[in-house]
């Protein structure tokens, strides 16, 4: 660990205040989050523009970035709105016509100080065109000696100029300034004491810049050479101290103790592989056999089960649990809405027949009990759920996030098992994770396995940066249909919403059934209330895609479309004379249940529902899927609500509703979507579209992201690469004893909350 004066030392520590104004550097730290030298530096440019050729005044092309070198004529103060406005007008000449600069708001006295007639100067901005003359609005300018020689010009009209996020408080000219007086000021010390957290053996190898080199060229590059090649160094920085923590994570994952759960020969994983109606998959058999090796362990499992939907996730992780079971230990299941626990339990439960009912009269020798506990069971179930708990006689338990409280105590937990990870915050998963309990009088961490149809942004970034171990089921089971997904664009063509109701009309008729899923429910607190906004269900979450207004006309601020009203509607219109169900997570529980057993049962031809179906909902009958505002979803939760069909025999039919424009980045992802079936690729475009956010949990945090340079789609192979480096050299040197400017690095990266964060995982 660096000494105090190690870290004092070290220049990109240094706050902003140090170097700057009080007032720039308190702007900073409250719009842009920016504190340190080291905050400031890596506020990197968001694009650069270049001035463009140096052009004569008659010759100036409209709408085009242009430079001229010209003398001034006159310059002017008019005042406009009443006297309240005021604007300078420079008219500016070069012996083959005339081009005129204007300035508005409070900067104008101050450039009609600069811009006295009689000067000459270089003047850079588009052109453009106002009451007949040629204009350029608030251009850049450099004054002009009468000795300035060529040189100077060409220099001005060829430079790249960086343009920063910005905030009203702070304009990207501001932060230039700011960046260009810390340059200064580290420069003149030579960059004495900066820590680069690349070894000079691997910057060699990769032939990569050295980090003070690699600042000056982001910040004031000579071309788009030296942009290219700061880009470069800068990537791997992330990467790689990023690929740090994580190898030094893994480290610590192998050093946590974990009871080893090995299924033992003709127990209860025999007897239920054993009256399974199906064969498993390949893919199963071969996650199956990577799980059962992580269990059997001394240290816990952390692995990421990928599967697209309806491929068999479920099975494989019951699997897991009976295997843990048969070792004597208890499996937990937490699931994020009330209907998915519910119907795993049920799910499970029915795949184990009389292996459920360990313990009960008609139960198996070799079963054991599996429990349901969610918050809205009666007191009395939920006692005798909990006394199951604490006895070990339930060896499973399926849950929401009641199996989180504090008074729920196991016997014995040995693996927990989260579904759709990305419901859960990492202090939930985290809390459940450390019931684990004690072993021999040393506490125990349980075995984890993660389970996701479509891998969410975090999800595939922290997979692609090759963080957990991660097994994937590609393969579908035999039986599986195929959906096929269609945009129904109303603006453009209302006529295909009634086309759409006809192939609802039509499923039905042929005895199938379909959801019409809203993305509001629709019901008095829903729409506001005295309190203005939308309650959300507790079992439910928003749509994760935003409810756009994408510039497209008034219409666009209306409500979503709810379910409520929907059901309504459809029963009264379109499809008059179906069987049209509502159901939505602020229903009662037993209210809920009768609908689902109703539609399972096939007595209900259309259930109109909220996300509440959104994942683990199982009707092999179900063959139609209409998303109403479909835009309001993302791409991730599109892609399960369409895997709640085609899983009978015969193919689905998914129906995206929405009225955006065709040319909208809403409708982009919608045609996405119908585009293809494969949840991999669709998560990669949902990552590309949204970017990753933050890989050590900005959302949790609240903290500025680390990833500001490299795009995890795009730089896998410098993230790939950075992982081998980065893990041979944790191997070698575990505490960084031999790298304290790595160390120094990754002190900074991590900060106490994030090392938190990420060792929660």
């Amino acid at each position: 660990m660096p000494s105090t004066e190690t870290r004092r030392s070290e220049p990109l520590q240094e706050p902003l205040k140090a170097l700057l104004g009080g007032n720039t550097a308190k702007a900073m730290s409250e719009h842009l989050g920016l504190r340190t030298v080291g905050d400031l530096l890596h506020h990197y440019p968001r694009r650069y523009a270049e001035r463009g050729e140096l052009t004569r005044l008659s010759e100036l092309p409209l709408d085009e970035h242009v430079t001229v070198v010209a003398r001034i004529h006159d310059a002017r103060v008019h005042k406009f709105n009443h006297g309240r406005g005021q604007r300078l007008e420079v008219t500016l000449t070069d012996g083959s016509g005339r081009l005129q600069l204007v300035f508005f708001g409070r900067s104008v006295h101050y450039h009609q100080r600069q811009l006295l007639p009689g000067k000459r100067g270089l003047f850079a901005g588009k052109v453009g065109v106002f009451n007949g003359k040629l204009q350029l609005s608030h251009p850049d300018y450099k004054l002009l000696d009468e000795e300035s020689d060529e040189q100077t010009v060409a220099q001005f009209a060829g430079a790249v100029l960086p343009l920063y996020p910005a905030c009203k408080q702070l304009s990207s000219w501001n932060i230039e300034q700011s960046v260009g007086t810390v340059l200064d000021a580290l420069e003149a010390t030579a960059w004495q004491g900066l820590a680069d957290p690349l070894p000079e053996p691997l910057r060699a190898q990769r032939g990569l810049l050295p980090l003070a080199e690699a600042l000056e060229k982001i910040h004031r590059p000579q071309g788009r050479t030296d942009i290219a090649e700061a880009r470069s160094r800068l990537k791997w920085d992330e990467a790689f101290v990023l690929q740090v923590a994580l190898a030094r994570r893994r480290a610590k994952e192998t050093e946590l103790p974990a009871v080893p759960r090995r299924p033992a020969a003709g127990g209860l994983l025999d007897a239920f592989d054993a009256r399974l109606p199906f064969t498993l998959t390949d893919g199963q058999h071969e996650v199956s056999r990577e799980i059962f090796a992580d269990l059997a362990t001394a240290h816990p499992m952390h692995r990421l089960l990928q599967g697209e939907v309806g491929s068999g996730k479920t099975l494989v992780a019951l699997r897991a649990m009976l295997a843990t079971v048969d070792a004597g230990g208890q499996a937990a299941m937490l699931a994020p809405t009330e209907v998915l626990a519910q119907q795993h339990h049920r799910s499970i439960t029915g795949m184990m027949g009389e292996l459920a009912e360990g313990g009960l009269l008609g139960g198996a020798e070799q079963g054991t009990k599996v429990v349901l506990l969610t918050g809205s069971m009666g007191a009395a179930a939920r006692r005798r759920a909990l006394l199951d708990l604490t006895t070990g006689e339930a060896g499973i338990v399926v849950g929401t996030h009641a199996l989180i409280e504090d008074k729920v105590a196991f016997h014995d937990l040995g693996l927990v098992v989260v579904d759709e990870q990305h419901r859960f915050g990492v202090e939930q998963r985290d809390a459940l994770r450390s019931k684990g309990g004690h072993f021999q009088g040393e506490k125990r961490t349980p075995h984890l396995l993660v389970m996701t149809a479509t891998p969410i942004p975090r999800t595939v970034a922290m997979t692609v940066f090759g963080d957990l171990e991660t097994s994937v089921l590609d393969q579908l089971p035999a039986g599986r249909s195929p959906i096929a997904t269609h945009v129904v664009p109303v603006r453009d063509k209302p006529h295909f919403l009634a086309r759409a109701w006809e192939r609802v009309r039509e499923e039905a008729e042929a005895g199938h059934q379909t959801y019409v899923v809203c993305p509001r429910i629709g019901d008095d607190e829903d729409a506001g209330g005295k309190g203005g906004g939308r309650r959300r269900a507790a079992d439910e979450e928003e749509p994760d895609g935003p409810a756009e207004d994408e510039g497209v006309g008034s219409e666009e601020k209306r409500p979503p479309l709810a379910v409520l009203d929907v059901a309504g509607q459809l029963a009264s219109g379109p499809l008059a004379g179906l069987r049209v169900a509502a159901l939505h997570g602020r229903m009662q529980p037993e209210a809920k249940d009768e609908v689902m057993r109703r539609f399972a049962a096939g007595e209900v031809d259309v259930l109109v529902a909220t996300t509440v179906i959104e994942v683990g909902v199982n009707v092999p009958n179900a063959t139609g899927m209409v998303v109403m505002d479909a835009d309001r979803f993302g791409v991730s939760q599109l892609h399960q609500l369409r895997g709640r069909v085609g899983r009978g025999s015969a193919p689905g039919l998914c129906l995206l509703v929405t009225d955006m424009p065709q040319e909208s980045p809403a409708r982009t992802r919608l045609e996405a979507v119908a585009a293809t079936l494969d949840g991999f690729e669709l998560s990669r475009i949902d990552l590309e579209q949204r970017r990753e956010g933050d890989v050590l949990g900005q959302a949790q945090s609240g903290v500025r992201s680390s990833l500001r340079m490299l795009a995890v789609i795009d730089d896998e192979d410098i993230i790939a690469a950075a992982r081998d480096e980065a893990g041979a050299l944790v191997a070698a040197d575990p505490e960084l004893e031999h790298h304290p400017e790595l160390r120094t690095a990754l002190d900074a990266l991590l900060d106490e909350e994030r090392e938190e964060y990420l060792d929660k995982g």
